[in-house]
């Protein structure tokens, strides 16, 4: 490798006018070495070169050439070249390289404006007001605005607020369609859904084999392919761009019935401020269950006169956060050991987070507490007996922790996303397994033992009141029937104070 580019030097220093001898390739690989210009400088173009071998090409300049400068640039198709340039002074080879990160960052900045894609749309969204339509579409605007506006705000007020100033006009087909009575006299008894309002009021669209008489439906002109008709079906639904042209002709079809007449605006005509379609403008539902409404220019939430609650209502102090347990229990399984223990209706409801972690929401609030302070007596007894509790096939592994629904919201409010729950509470810094509230609100947490292990950081773990553990009940080898009855006491009294009461 010296010698051919001191061949090469030499060359050009004797004939400066002709072409480089180095112009040849290797036997052994596809290694190309051609003679160019760059920057109006005589240059060597190196192809076909191993990454290994370009550094030890470097290597050979850096030692033995202090005119020679390899350099890399991008070409007009976007790809990358090495390049030896010759360069005849240190002042020269300065310029050269002052030149050629001009061209670098000038070539950045192109990537950056061409990969920045679909940002342009939202700023033109923003910038114009333009009406956002979406159906049931909190989710999406919550994406949006994580995207490419910024962090999500830590309530729900502050959110409202932040996209109203971003995005201040936004209609939710779904809201619009329980709103109405016109449409709900129209939809009668049909679901609310995307594709089932898409079937309903737009059945030119949704069914076009079908002859539709009526002259109230608005026409939709669909630009296709010859195989355009096929997507005309159900199975295309859940498409981001069929739902999109779905929610559409939902929303024109809406506005129809509402009484505005598209044949009489032109298309400059901005339907955002029409006043049959005012009183819908920037009200979202913030989640399936929640049975309200979002004023986003207000950021206040009323109650939903429309709503007709189909589950059980959301009592954040009844819930109790559950994580780590094993895989293969099941919503059912859950369900059945703590009704074993608390009675059979003790649980309203139970949703699974993933595998692992589940929220359970228990009929009364004080059941939370009881059933934290049984979950940390199971774990300190330690002893053969408790794998006869009800309980013990979800404290099956010694990992299972639990706390209330305030530590669920602790752990979700961390900038730190990981797919399981449970590497997302080890990734926040939890060590305990049992987090507990006394009755003056103190909060305690329990530790899979009474004491730390070194370096967690974490406070002293204050001890549960409860009967100590005998030393000599540990073994694994001989139970009693006195060890039987003592590992169910705690759980027994439990149900018996829950019996008496109900």
């Amino acid at each position: 490798m010296k010698n051919r580019f001191h061949q090469w030097c030499d060359e050009l220093i004797k004939s400066p006018a002709k072409n480089s001898p180095l112009e040849e390739n290797s036997d052994s690989n596809k290694m190309q070495f051609r003679t160019v210009f760059f920057k109006m400088r005589p240059a060597v173009l190196l192809d076909g070169f191993s990454s290994h071998q370009l550094k030890l090409i470097q290597l050979v300049l850096r030692k033995h050439f202090k005119d020679l400068v390899y350099v890399r640039s991008v070409d007009e198709n976007a790809t990358w070249r090495k390049i030896v340039v010759y360069t005849d002074s240190e002042e020269d080879k300065a310029s050269l390289r002052k030149e050629v990160q001009e061209d670098l960052l000038k070539t950045t900045g192109a990537r950056v404006r061409s990969a920045v894609g679909f940002r342009h749309v939202i700023d033109l969204l923003t910038s114009e007001e333009k009406l956002i339509v979406g159906h049931n579409c909190f989710l999406d605007i919550a994406h949006i605005y994580c995207k490419f506006f910024g962090p999500l705000p830590s309530s729900m007020v502050e959110f409202a607020l932040a996209v109203h100033k971003n995005l201040p006009r936004i209609i939710d087909t779904k809201h619009l369609l329980n709103s109405s009575h016109i449409i709900q006299y129209l939809m009668k008894r049909s679901s609310k859904s995307l594709s089932s309002a898409f079937s309903v009021l737009c059945p030119r669209v949704s069914s076009p084999s079908q002859h539709v008489a009526s002259n109230s439906y608005v026409k939709v002109e669909v630009q296709a392919d010859e195989t355009g008709s096929c997507c005309f079906n159900s199975g295309a639904k859940h498409e981001a761009g069929y739902d999109a042209f779905m929610t559409g002709c939902v929303f024109a079809q809406a506005c129809s019935h509402l009484g505005m007449k598209f044949e009489l605006h032109s298309q400059s005509i901005d339907f955002s401020k029409n006043d049959k379609i005012q009183n819908y403008m920037n009200l979202l539902y913030p989640s399936w269950n929640s049975g309200t409404v979002i004023d986003l220019s207000t950021g206040m939430e009323n109650p939903d006169s429309s709503y007709k609650r189909r589950y059980p209502q959301i009592v954040f102090s009844n819930i109790v956060l559950v994580w780590g347990f094993p895989s293969n229990i099941k919503p059912k399984d859950l369900k059945e050991c703590v009704c074993k223990v608390f009675g059979r209706d003790s649980i309203t409801s139970i949703f699974f987070l993933d595998s692992t972690a589940a929220l359970i929401q228990f009929s009364k609030e004080e059941l939370v507490n009881d059933f934290l302070i049984l979950k940390y007596k199971l774990e300190s007894n330690d002893d053969p007996i408790s794998v006869l509790h009800p309980l013990a096939k979800l404290l099956e592994g010694g990992n299972t922790c639990a706390a209330n629904y305030e530590t669920y919201r602790d752990i979700c409010s961390s900038s730190v996303s990981k797919v399981l729950f449970v590497d997302q509470a080890e990734a926040v810094g939890i060590r305990w397994k049992t987090k507990v509230e006394n009755g003056s609100g103190e909060t305690q947490k329990f530790a899979s033992n009474t004491e730390n292990a070194p370096g967690d950081g974490l406070p002293v773990v204050k001890q549960v009141t409860g009967k100590k553990n005998d030393p000599k009940r540990q073994s694994h080898h001989q139970v009693s029937c006195q060890d039987i009855l003592d590992s169910l006491h705690a759980s027994n009294s439990l149900f018996v104070k829950q019996v008496r009461s109900t």
